[in-house]
């Protein structure tokens, strides 16, 4: 397949737009930016698109997906909007919160995974909302990877992803979010977070108390459809094995360099994931140290995270050592993704 790429490094232009709009409208799969991260759409109500989405990503149909439209009106899609979700709707849209409820018959059951439910959001992303609007329909896009990878955050990930295998990659510069959406499901009573994200736990208590979060939760039986992307099989992930260093920062960088040597010592390259502030500690020879920003600032680590992650893909290292992050906040959704990434292979110091 010949893959069609524009960047818009120079502005938007419309006529771009359109004919990505004419690739949906015609049942083809495209990649395009969010504030999230970039996403791999095609026509939510149009079964047989919906199927090369997976077919595109490798990804198992069992795994429902997203659909992301232009403006707040869903009733087409959602059968019901509970008084709560509307004025989540209200205050988050358009940004990266994602509602589950009660679909419609319009959407079909192979953007649902059979489900009876299907999340929906509205990006703030302006090429996003234009390119959905243009195309007439929502548009389903999971992030724009080859399935297990890290989510890819700018034009030159797709590309290494799915170059030949979609009709046409989008570019307009780094996600400014770098994270999934968060995900609440309003198609149960209590209403459960199924997936943390920028918008907090703590920003949605705000707006409904009721909201419940149970990390358990997060993850979804081998035998069990999940409600939600994410919640089955390994995601985010690196090439290489992936080991998360977790509790007081001194120890667990004392745990980290003593790794280090053992892993040396048996001709391995190392790479290490953590703040900018740890530079110094860990410059030694044969380790790769990628800094995800300063400790300081959880948006900004949130927002390299998964760029991070690839850029060991680059380096070729043999195992990486990430150290943990403070779990409030932006912090809980940061080491959710850490935690799928390695398989939830964690060590408390």
């Amino acid at each position: 397949m010949e893959t069609i790429k524009v960047n818009f490094e120079n502005g938007i232009e419309m006529n771009r737009i359109e004919q990505g709009a004419e690739i949906i409208k015609r049942g083809g799969v495209i990649a395009f930016p969010t504030e999230t991260v970039y996403g791999l759409g095609a026509d939510a109500l149009n079964k047989d698109a919906v199927r090369k989405i997976f077919e595109a990503k490798g990804r198992p149909q069992d795994n429902p997906l997203i659909i992301h439209v232009a403006d707040r009106d869903i009733s087409a899609f959602a059968a019901e909007v509970p008084e709560k979700a509307q004025a989540m709707m209200d205050k988050f849209w358009p940004g990266p919160l994602t509602l589950i409820l009660k679909k419609t018959d319009i959407v079909p059951l192979e953007t649902s995974a059979g489900l009876d439910t299907v999340g929906i959001r509205m990006p703030s992303n302006e090429t996003a909302r234009l390119l959905i609007k243009a195309s007439g329909c929502p548009v389903a896009a999971p992030s724009a990877n080859i399935s297990g990878k890290p989510s890819p955050t700018n034009f030159k990930r797709c590309v290494e992803d799915l170059d030949g295998r979609v009709d046409m990659i989008i570019g307009d510069g780094s996600s400014i979010v770098g994270l999934e959406s968060t995900i609440v499901d309003y198609s149960v009573h209590p209403p459960r977070l199924l997936r943390p994200g920028y918008i907090t736990y703590e920003d949605l208590l705000v707006m409904d108390p009721e909201v419940v979060y149970d990390e358990a939760k997060t993850r979804a039986d081998e035998k069990e459809i999940p409600k939600a992307p994410g919640m089955k099989y390994r995601h985010y992930a690196p090439k290489a094995p992936l080991t998360i260093i977790s509790g007081d920062v001194e120890k667990a960088g004392k745990e980290i360099l003593k790794r280090t040597e053992k892993y040396r010592s048996e001709g391995k390259v190392v790479g290490i994931l953590a703040p900018k502030e740890r530079e110094t500690m860990y410059n030694r020879e044969n380790i790769r140290f990628i800094s995800l920003g300063s400790e300081k600032n959880s948006s900004e680590i949130a927002r390299n995270l998964f760029e991070g992650l690839r850029m060991f893909d680059d380096l070729n290292v043999d195992v990486i050592l990430a150290e943990g992050f403070s779990e409030t906040g932006v912090g809980i959704a940061i080491m959710n993704r850490l935690k799928k990434a390695s398989g939830f292979n964690i060590v408390e110091v």
